[in-house]
């Protein structure tokens, strides 16, 4: 069974998906990265679509913002990232 997901939501995940890849040698992004994926995890679980939820909370217990280090998970969640965005389509 698919879910539905909001266009709304469909898109700040598909944003936060490329948000990702410039977050990877950047903290502030990486931080604005983790916020976002916050916010779209308490939206898409107000709508309903818990699968995807399970995904998102799979990526943000790997997402750690460090100031001023390398994200030393930047590959796994990247992985995570791109079966999230190819569940999107």
């Amino acid at each position: 069974m698919t879910e539905k997901i909001p266009h709304d939501i469909k898109k700040g995940l598909e944003e936060a998906c490329r948000l990702h890849d410039r977050a990877v040698s950047d903290s502030e992004k990486c931080s604005e990265f983790s916020k976002t994926m916050s916010n779209l995890l308490a939206r898409i679980e107000d709508a309903g679509s818990f699968r995807i939820a399970d995904q998102i909370m799979t990526v943000l217990l790997n997402c750690n913002p460090k100031e001023g280090t390398h994200c030393d998970k930047a590959t796994q969640v990247a992985e995570k990232m791109k079966k999230l965005a190819a569940r999107l389509q």
